[in-house]
Protein backbone atom coordinates (compact mmCIF):
# COMPACT_ATOMS: atom_id res chain seq x y z
CA UNK A 1 0.00 0.00 0.00
CA UNK A 2 1.23 3.48 -0.68
CA UNK A 3 2.88 5.25 1.92
CA UNK A 4 3.39 8.77 1.17
CA UNK A 5 6.56 10.86 2.63
CA UNK A 6 6.55 11.68 6.17
CA UNK A 7 6.84 15.44 5.23
CA UNK A 8 3.01 15.07 3.03
CA UNK A 9 1.84 13.06 5.92
CA UNK A 10 -1.22 14.68 7.42
CA UNK A 11 -0.91 13.01 11.00
CA UNK A 12 2.86 14.61 10.93
CA UNK A 13 1.58 17.74 9.57
CA UNK A 14 -1.25 18.11 12.52
CA UNK A 15 1.53 16.66 15.35
CA UNK A 16 4.03 19.84 13.62
CA UNK A 17 1.12 22.02 13.82
CA UNK A 18 0.54 20.99 17.66
CA UNK A 19 3.35 21.07 19.12
CA UNK A 20 4.51 24.41 16.97
CA UNK A 21 1.96 25.92 18.65
CA UNK A 22 2.86 24.71 22.29
CA UNK A 23 6.26 25.36 21.66
CA UNK A 24 5.42 28.78 20.77
CA UNK A 25 3.66 29.73 23.63
CA UNK A 26 5.44 27.80 26.17
CA UNK A 27 8.82 29.47 24.20
CA UNK A 28 7.14 32.83 24.89
CA UNK A 29 6.46 32.30 28.36
CA UNK A 30 10.17 30.67 29.02
CA UNK A 31 11.45 33.79 27.07
CA UNK A 32 9.82 36.61 29.23
CA UNK A 33 10.79 34.70 32.63
CA UNK A 34 14.40 33.81 31.21
CA UNK A 35 14.86 37.60 30.64
CA UNK A 36 12.25 38.89 33.49
CA UNK A 37 14.31 36.57 35.97
CA UNK A 38 17.25 38.89 35.96
CA UNK A 39 15.21 41.95 37.48
CA UNK A 40 13.45 39.95 39.47
CA UNK A 41 16.53 38.75 41.04
CA UNK A 42 18.00 42.39 40.68
CA UNK A 43 14.93 43.47 43.00
CA UNK A 44 15.15 40.84 45.43
CA UNK A 45 18.94 41.91 46.58
CA UNK A 46 18.08 45.27 46.76
CA UNK A 47 15.30 44.97 48.70
CA UNK A 48 17.51 42.50 50.96
CA UNK A 49 20.10 45.41 51.67
CA UNK A 50 17.15 47.70 51.85
CA UNK A 51 16.25 45.46 54.55
CA UNK A 52 19.48 45.67 55.95
CA UNK A 53 19.96 48.80 55.77
CA UNK A 54 16.63 49.44 57.96
CA UNK A 55 17.69 47.31 60.53
CA UNK A 56 20.91 48.70 61.07
CA UNK A 57 20.06 52.49 61.46
CA UNK A 58 17.06 50.78 63.83
CA UNK A 59 19.45 48.89 65.69
CA UNK A 60 22.29 52.16 66.04
CA UNK A 61 19.05 54.47 67.18
CA UNK A 62 18.86 52.07 70.15
CA UNK A 63 22.12 51.28 70.61
CA UNK A 64 24.36 53.76 69.37
CA UNK A 65 27.61 51.78 71.07
CA UNK A 66 26.34 48.33 69.39
CA UNK A 67 29.25 46.73 67.13
CA UNK A 68 27.88 46.26 63.60
CA UNK A 69 27.94 42.69 62.04
CA UNK A 70 30.10 41.69 59.26
CA UNK A 71 29.63 38.24 57.73
CA UNK A 72 30.89 36.32 54.27
CA UNK A 73 28.26 37.81 52.27
CA UNK A 74 26.57 40.78 54.25
CA UNK A 75 28.97 43.30 55.64
CA UNK A 76 27.01 46.70 57.30
CA UNK A 77 29.33 49.22 59.02
CA UNK A 78 28.42 52.57 61.03
CA UNK A 79 31.30 55.44 60.12
CA UNK A 80 31.34 58.23 62.61
CA UNK A 81 34.69 59.67 61.65
CA UNK A 82 37.65 59.35 59.05
CA UNK A 83 39.37 57.00 61.44
CA UNK A 84 36.29 55.12 60.85
CA UNK A 85 36.54 54.98 57.02
CA UNK A 86 39.59 53.60 57.28
CA UNK A 87 39.23 50.65 59.73
CA UNK A 88 36.65 49.14 56.55
CA UNK A 89 38.12 47.09 54.08
CA UNK A 90 39.94 49.40 51.11
CA UNK A 91 37.31 48.64 48.40
CA UNK A 92 34.52 50.10 50.06
CA UNK A 93 36.07 53.28 50.82
CA UNK A 94 34.91 56.40 49.43
CA UNK A 95 31.42 55.53 48.50
CA UNK A 96 28.67 58.55 48.74
CA UNK A 97 24.84 58.22 49.36
CA UNK A 98 23.13 56.14 47.16
CA UNK A 99 23.46 52.47 45.71
CA UNK A 100 26.70 51.39 44.21
CA UNK A 101 28.03 48.41 42.55
CA UNK A 102 31.79 46.72 42.15
CA UNK A 103 34.04 44.23 41.42
CA UNK A 104 36.58 42.86 43.71
CA UNK A 105 38.40 39.61 43.57
CA UNK A 106 36.18 38.55 40.76
CA UNK A 107 33.37 39.08 42.88
CA UNK A 108 30.29 41.16 42.99
CA UNK A 109 29.08 43.55 45.63
CA UNK A 110 25.94 45.53 45.83
CA UNK A 111 26.64 48.43 48.54
CA UNK A 112 24.23 50.77 49.70
CA UNK A 113 25.16 53.86 51.51
CA UNK A 114 23.10 56.46 53.72
CA UNK A 115 24.16 59.51 55.98
CA UNK A 116 21.58 60.47 58.77
CA UNK A 117 22.74 63.32 61.15
CA UNK A 118 26.13 63.07 60.20
CA UNK A 119 26.61 59.28 60.88
CA UNK A 120 27.45 57.33 57.41
CA UNK A 121 25.75 53.84 57.28
CA UNK A 122 27.26 51.64 54.71
CA UNK A 123 25.93 47.85 54.32
CA UNK A 124 27.81 45.80 51.53
CA UNK A 125 25.90 42.69 49.87
CA UNK A 126 27.67 40.12 47.94
CA UNK A 127 25.67 38.45 45.11
CA UNK A 128 27.44 35.37 44.65
CA UNK A 129 24.64 33.19 45.49
CA UNK A 130 22.01 34.99 43.87
CA UNK A 131 23.96 34.79 40.64
CA UNK A 132 24.38 30.89 40.95
CA UNK A 133 20.77 30.63 42.17
CA UNK A 134 19.97 32.99 38.58
CA UNK A 135 22.27 30.37 36.58
CA UNK A 136 20.33 27.26 37.67
CA UNK A 137 17.14 28.83 37.09
CA UNK A 138 17.52 30.01 33.29
CA UNK A 139 18.97 26.56 33.28
CA UNK A 140 16.24 24.94 34.29
CA UNK A 141 14.10 27.47 32.04
CA UNK A 142 16.35 25.94 28.95
CA UNK A 143 15.81 22.40 29.61
CA UNK A 144 11.86 22.73 30.59
CA UNK A 145 11.57 23.93 27.02
CA UNK A 146 13.67 21.53 25.52
CA UNK A 147 11.67 18.54 27.66
CA UNK A 148 8.49 20.80 26.90
CA UNK A 149 9.89 20.61 22.59
CA UNK A 150 10.21 16.87 22.81
CA UNK A 151 7.12 16.30 24.78
CA UNK A 152 4.89 18.01 22.82
CA UNK A 153 5.63 16.39 19.60
CA UNK A 154 5.08 13.33 21.18
CA UNK A 155 1.96 13.97 22.46
CA UNK A 156 1.02 15.88 19.43
CA UNK A 157 1.85 13.10 16.91
CA UNK A 158 -0.40 10.71 19.57
CA UNK A 159 -3.36 13.20 19.63
CA UNK A 160 -2.61 13.89 15.57
CA UNK A 161 -3.82 10.00 15.57
CA UNK A 162 -6.76 10.57 17.60
CA UNK A 163 -8.02 13.12 15.03
CA UNK A 164 -6.93 11.54 11.59
CA UNK A 165 -8.21 8.34 12.75
CA UNK A 166 -11.65 8.37 10.55
CA UNK A 167 -9.71 9.99 7.79
CA UNK A 168 -7.39 6.53 7.94
CA UNK A 169 -10.55 4.83 8.53
CA UNK A 170 -12.50 5.91 5.82
CA UNK A 171 -8.60 5.80 2.93
CA UNK A 172 -8.98 2.10 4.45
CA UNK A 173 -12.38 1.52 3.44
CA UNK A 174 -11.87 3.32 0.12
CA UNK A 175 -8.90 1.06 -0.55
CA UNK A 176 -11.27 -2.16 -0.53
CA UNK A 177 -13.80 -0.65 -2.71
CA UNK A 178 -13.96 -2.49 -6.44
CA UNK A 179 -15.31 -0.56 -9.00
CA UNK A 180 -17.55 -3.38 -10.13
CA UNK A 181 -18.77 -4.25 -6.24
CA UNK A 182 -21.94 -3.84 -4.47
CA UNK A 183 -22.54 -0.50 -3.94
CA UNK A 184 -24.04 -1.35 -0.59
CA UNK A 185 -21.55 -3.10 1.25
CA UNK A 186 -19.60 -0.47 -0.17
CA UNK A 187 -21.07 2.72 1.68
CA UNK A 188 -18.23 4.74 3.33
CA UNK A 189 -20.34 6.84 5.44
CA UNK A 190 -21.14 5.61 9.08
CA UNK A 191 -22.78 6.89 12.13
CA UNK A 192 -20.55 8.96 14.67
CA UNK A 193 -18.41 10.60 11.95
CA UNK A 194 -17.28 14.08 12.24
CA UNK A 195 -18.82 16.62 9.82
CA UNK A 196 -16.41 17.16 7.94
CA UNK A 197 -15.03 13.56 7.56
CA UNK A 198 -18.96 12.70 6.92
CA UNK A 199 -19.17 15.06 3.98
CA UNK A 200 -15.96 13.47 2.13
CA UNK A 201 -17.59 10.03 2.45
CA UNK A 202 -20.97 11.05 1.38
CA UNK A 203 -18.91 12.24 -1.62
CA UNK A 204 -17.20 9.07 -2.38
CA UNK A 205 -20.04 7.20 -2.09
CA UNK A 206 -21.55 9.33 -4.46
CA UNK A 207 -18.68 9.13 -6.84
CA UNK A 208 -18.64 5.18 -6.42
CA UNK A 209 -22.07 4.81 -7.46
CA UNK A 210 -21.15 6.88 -10.94
CA UNK A 211 -18.44 4.84 -10.89
CA UNK A 212 -20.85 1.65 -10.64
CA UNK A 213 -23.31 2.93 -13.33
CA UNK A 214 -20.68 3.90 -15.62
CA UNK A 215 -19.03 0.69 -15.82
CA UNK A 216 -22.01 -1.13 -16.23
CA UNK A 217 -23.18 1.11 -19.00
CA UNK A 218 -19.00 0.16 -20.22
CA UNK A 219 -19.51 -3.86 -19.54
CA UNK A 220 -23.26 -3.89 -21.82
CA UNK A 221 -21.47 -1.94 -24.75
CA UNK A 222 -18.72 -4.02 -24.35
CA UNK A 223 -20.52 -7.54 -24.32
CA UNK A 224 -22.77 -6.04 -27.50
CA UNK A 225 -19.55 -5.41 -29.62
CA UNK A 226 -18.13 -8.35 -28.27
CA UNK A 227 -21.44 -10.43 -29.25
CA UNK A 228 -21.46 -8.52 -32.89
CA UNK A 229 -17.85 -9.15 -33.69
CA UNK A 230 -18.09 -12.62 -32.73
CA UNK A 231 -20.07 -13.88 -34.38
CA UNK A 232 -19.52 -13.16 -37.79
CA UNK A 233 -15.53 -13.92 -37.16
CA UNK A 234 -17.33 -17.39 -36.02
CA UNK A 235 -18.94 -17.67 -39.07
CA UNK A 236 -15.83 -16.66 -41.27
CA UNK A 237 -14.11 -19.75 -39.33
CA UNK A 238 -16.81 -22.10 -39.95
CA UNK A 239 -17.17 -20.99 -43.76
CA UNK A 240 -13.83 -21.73 -43.98
CA UNK A 241 -13.48 -25.16 -42.53
CA UNK A 242 -16.33 -26.33 -45.43
CA UNK A 243 -14.76 -24.85 -47.63
CA UNK A 244 -11.26 -26.45 -46.90
CA UNK A 245 -13.23 -29.70 -46.88
CA UNK A 246 -14.63 -29.26 -50.27
CA UNK A 247 -13.01 -32.27 -52.58
CA UNK A 248 -10.85 -31.00 -55.33
CA UNK A 249 -10.36 -27.80 -54.44
CA UNK A 250 -7.69 -25.85 -56.44
CA UNK A 251 -4.67 -24.98 -54.31
CA UNK A 252 -4.68 -21.38 -54.77
CA UNK A 253 -7.91 -21.26 -53.07
CA UNK A 254 -6.98 -23.80 -50.56
CA UNK A 255 -4.31 -21.30 -49.71
CA UNK A 256 -6.46 -18.44 -49.45
CA UNK A 257 -9.06 -20.07 -47.25
CA UNK A 258 -6.01 -20.74 -45.25
CA UNK A 259 -5.22 -16.90 -44.95
CA UNK A 260 -8.42 -15.89 -44.51
CA UNK A 261 -8.98 -17.93 -41.78
CA UNK A 262 -5.60 -17.19 -40.13
CA UNK A 263 -6.55 -13.28 -40.70
CA UNK A 264 -10.18 -14.58 -39.04
CA UNK A 265 -8.10 -16.32 -36.16
CA UNK A 266 -5.94 -12.90 -35.14
CA UNK A 267 -8.95 -10.96 -35.78
CA UNK A 268 -10.69 -13.16 -33.08
CA UNK A 269 -7.43 -13.00 -30.40
CA UNK A 270 -6.97 -8.89 -31.14
CA UNK A 271 -10.44 -8.85 -30.21
CA UNK A 272 -10.26 -10.72 -27.13
CA UNK A 273 -7.14 -8.92 -26.23
CA UNK A 274 -8.58 -5.41 -26.90
CA UNK A 275 -11.56 -6.46 -24.77
CA UNK A 276 -9.03 -7.77 -21.69
CA UNK A 277 -7.38 -4.38 -21.80
CA UNK A 278 -10.57 -2.27 -21.94
CA UNK A 279 -12.31 -4.19 -18.92
CA UNK A 280 -9.10 -5.88 -17.14
CA UNK A 281 -11.32 -8.70 -15.88
CA UNK A 282 -9.43 -12.71 -15.84
CA UNK A 283 -9.00 -14.77 -19.50
CA UNK A 284 -9.65 -18.06 -17.27
CA UNK A 285 -9.45 -19.87 -14.52
CA UNK A 286 -6.07 -21.16 -11.98
CA UNK A 287 -4.62 -24.61 -13.00
CA UNK A 288 -2.05 -26.58 -13.69
CA UNK A 289 -0.38 -26.42 -17.00
CA UNK A 290 2.48 -28.23 -18.90
CA UNK A 291 4.58 -25.11 -19.68
CA UNK A 292 6.15 -27.02 -22.93
CA UNK A 293 2.30 -27.99 -24.51
CA UNK A 294 1.09 -23.97 -23.67
CA UNK A 295 3.91 -22.94 -26.01
CA UNK A 296 3.69 -25.16 -28.97
CA UNK A 297 -0.14 -24.14 -28.94
CA UNK A 298 0.53 -20.28 -28.42
CA UNK A 299 3.19 -20.81 -31.55
CA UNK A 300 1.16 -22.91 -34.03
CA UNK A 301 -0.36 -20.23 -35.78
CA UNK A 302 2.76 -19.06 -36.43
CA UNK A 303 4.16 -21.77 -37.54
CA UNK A 304 3.90 -20.99 -41.32
CA UNK A 305 5.64 -17.69 -41.00
CA UNK A 306 8.24 -19.65 -39.06
CA UNK A 307 9.18 -21.69 -41.99
CA UNK A 308 8.75 -19.15 -44.38
CA UNK A 309 11.30 -17.08 -42.97
CA UNK A 310 13.30 -20.33 -42.45
CA UNK A 311 14.16 -19.43 -38.69
CA UNK A 312 14.80 -22.20 -36.04
CA UNK A 313 12.56 -22.88 -33.58
CA UNK A 314 13.32 -24.27 -30.20
CA UNK A 315 11.50 -25.36 -26.83
CA UNK A 316 13.82 -26.75 -24.62
CA UNK A 317 11.40 -27.45 -21.82
CA UNK A 318 11.09 -30.74 -20.63
CA UNK A 319 7.21 -32.13 -21.53
CA UNK A 320 6.69 -32.68 -17.66
CA UNK A 321 7.34 -29.31 -16.39
CA UNK A 322 4.04 -27.50 -15.19
CA UNK A 323 2.86 -24.25 -13.82
CA UNK A 324 -0.56 -23.45 -11.68
CA UNK A 325 -1.37 -20.62 -13.70
CA UNK A 326 -4.18 -18.93 -15.95
CA UNK A 327 -4.04 -21.13 -19.19
CA UNK A 328 -5.35 -18.86 -21.52
CA UNK A 329 -3.44 -15.95 -19.73
CA UNK A 330 -0.15 -17.63 -20.21
CA UNK A 331 -1.16 -18.54 -24.02
CA UNK A 332 -1.70 -14.83 -24.91
CA UNK A 333 1.05 -14.09 -22.97
CA UNK A 334 3.11 -16.56 -24.79
CA UNK A 335 1.49 -15.68 -28.52
CA UNK A 336 2.03 -12.06 -28.19
CA UNK A 337 5.64 -12.76 -27.56
CA UNK A 338 6.28 -15.18 -30.12
CA UNK A 339 4.80 -12.98 -32.69
CA UNK A 340 6.81 -9.73 -32.09
CA UNK A 341 9.84 -12.21 -31.72
CA UNK A 342 8.79 -13.66 -35.25
CA UNK A 343 8.06 -10.47 -36.86
CA UNK A 344 11.26 -8.82 -36.08
CA UNK A 345 13.43 -11.70 -36.60
CA UNK A 346 14.79 -12.30 -40.28
CA UNK A 347 17.17 -14.81 -39.24
CA UNK A 348 18.68 -17.48 -36.88
CA UNK A 349 16.20 -18.76 -34.48
CA UNK A 350 13.94 -18.29 -31.47
CA UNK A 351 14.00 -20.10 -29.02
CA UNK A 352 12.03 -20.78 -25.15
CA UNK A 353 13.17 -21.97 -22.19
CA UNK A 354 11.98 -21.99 -18.68
CA UNK A 355 14.74 -22.56 -15.76
CA UNK A 356 13.87 -22.06 -12.10
CA UNK A 357 10.45 -20.25 -12.63
CA UNK A 358 11.26 -18.45 -15.48
CA UNK A 359 10.11 -18.56 -18.84
CA UNK A 360 12.49 -16.86 -21.57
CA UNK A 361 11.72 -16.00 -25.40
CA UNK A 362 14.90 -15.52 -26.78
CA UNK A 363 15.54 -14.10 -30.44
CA UNK A 364 18.51 -13.75 -32.81
CA UNK A 365 16.13 -10.16 -34.62
CA UNK A 366 16.76 -6.94 -35.15
CA UNK A 367 16.99 -5.71 -31.00
CA UNK A 368 15.43 -3.10 -29.34
CA UNK A 369 17.16 0.41 -29.09
CA UNK A 370 18.03 1.52 -25.78
CA UNK A 371 15.96 4.68 -25.91
CA UNK A 372 12.99 2.57 -26.60
CA UNK A 373 12.89 0.59 -23.70
CA UNK A 374 11.30 2.94 -21.44
CA UNK A 375 8.13 3.03 -23.61
CA UNK A 376 7.92 -0.49 -24.54
CA UNK A 377 4.76 -1.43 -23.04
CA UNK A 378 3.11 1.57 -24.08
CA UNK A 379 -0.16 1.14 -26.09
CA UNK A 380 0.07 1.66 -30.10
CA UNK A 381 3.85 2.18 -29.08
CA UNK A 382 6.31 0.45 -31.96
CA UNK A 383 10.10 0.64 -31.78
CA UNK A 384 10.51 -0.08 -35.76
CA UNK A 385 8.41 0.42 -38.94
CA UNK A 386 9.23 -3.56 -39.54
CA UNK A 387 6.57 -6.11 -39.25
CA UNK A 388 2.63 -5.60 -38.81
CA UNK A 389 0.34 -5.19 -35.83
CA UNK A 390 -1.16 -2.03 -33.70
CA UNK A 391 1.32 -2.06 -31.34
CA UNK A 392 -0.46 -3.40 -28.35
CA UNK A 393 0.99 -7.07 -28.15
CA UNK A 394 3.56 -5.91 -25.75
CA UNK A 395 0.98 -3.85 -23.50
CA UNK A 396 -1.13 -6.94 -23.43
CA UNK A 397 1.53 -9.05 -22.15
CA UNK A 398 2.21 -6.64 -19.36
CA UNK A 399 -1.51 -5.99 -18.17
CA UNK A 400 -1.51 -9.21 -18.41
CA UNK A 401 1.59 -9.84 -16.21
CA UNK A 402 0.65 -7.07 -13.46
CA UNK A 403 -2.80 -9.00 -13.35
CA UNK A 404 -1.55 -12.25 -12.16
CA UNK A 405 1.54 -11.28 -10.21
CA UNK A 406 3.78 -12.05 -12.73
CA UNK A 407 7.43 -9.96 -13.44
CA UNK A 408 8.48 -9.56 -17.10
CA UNK A 409 11.56 -8.29 -17.68
CA UNK A 410 13.54 -7.48 -21.02
CA UNK A 411 17.62 -8.09 -22.67
CA UNK A 412 18.06 -7.00 -25.71
CA UNK A 413 21.36 -6.00 -27.93
CA UNK A 414 20.48 -3.92 -30.90
CA UNK A 415 21.14 -6.03 -34.03
CA UNK A 416 21.83 -9.09 -32.18
CA UNK A 417 18.87 -10.45 -30.68
CA UNK A 418 16.02 -9.85 -27.60
CA UNK A 419 14.99 -11.85 -24.54
CA UNK A 420 11.91 -11.34 -22.92
CA UNK A 421 11.85 -12.83 -19.48
CA UNK A 422 8.62 -14.10 -17.46
CA UNK A 423 8.95 -14.93 -14.22
CA UNK A 424 6.21 -16.61 -12.03
CA UNK A 425 6.46 -16.46 -8.41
Amino acid sequence: MYRPPIEHNLRYRVAVALATFSIFIVGTLCIILYFSSDNIEEAHIEQVIEMEMDHLVHRYQKHSDFISQVGSHLKSYVIHTIDDELQIPAYLRGFYTGYHRINYNSADFHVLVRTIEGVKFLVAYRIELHQQRLKKLRLLILLTWIAVIAISFGVGYQLAKILVKQVTDLAERVNLLTPGGDIQSGLLTQPGMDEEVAQLATALDNYQNRIKRMLQREQEFTANISHELRTPITTILTSCELLVSEPNLPTRAHQRIKMVESAATRMGEQLQALLFLAREQALGIIETVAVAECVHDAADPLMAEIGKKKLIFEVLIAPDVTLTVNRQALHTALMNLIRNSVQYTKRGYIRIKFTRQRLSIEDSGIGIEPAYLPLLYERFFRGSSQGEGLGIGLAIVKRICNHYGWLIEVDSTPGKGTTFHIIFP
